[in-house]
């Protein structure tokens, strides 16, 4: 597996947007948008079932994030709209590809591969 590679953070105020862009490689069960916010766990964000495109957003995001995958570019994306300053954090995706998918999830150690990450600020 060829190490995932994340675009896209940036600075951005409070109600703006931002597209987060990762690059990946190899075949996978998933792939997913996770975050981790100074002191706090990494968690998920947002994930999709390769086989079938099923979803998984996390609650606070659902109507402001889209997870969306390029299968041709093997670039796997996230929109993010209204953006809130609790959403500030690093973000990584990650690919699943040890284990098949059967309960659709987006729980960080369920994923096998991991970006850098990128830093998404949102100032209010």
């Amino acid at each position: 597996q060829v190490p995932l590679a994340e675009s896209g953070g940036g600075l951005v105020q409070a109600g703006g947007s931002l597209r987060l862009s990762c690059d990946f490689s190899g075949s996978n069960y998933g792939l997913g948008w996770f975050r981790q916010a100074p002191g706090k766990e990494r968690e998920g964000v947002a994930c999709v079932r390769t086989s079938d495109g099923s979803t998984y957003y996390a609650d606070d995001v659902k109507g402001r994030f889209t997870i969306s995958r390029d299968g041709a570019k093997n670039t796997l994306y996230l929109q993010m709209n209204n953006l809130e300053p609790e959403d500030t954090a690093v973000y990584y995706c990650a690919t699943r590809w040890m284990y098949s998918i059967v309960t659709m999830s987006c729980e960080p150690y369920e994923y096998d591969s991991w970006g850098q990450g990128t830093q998404v600020t949102v100032s209010s």
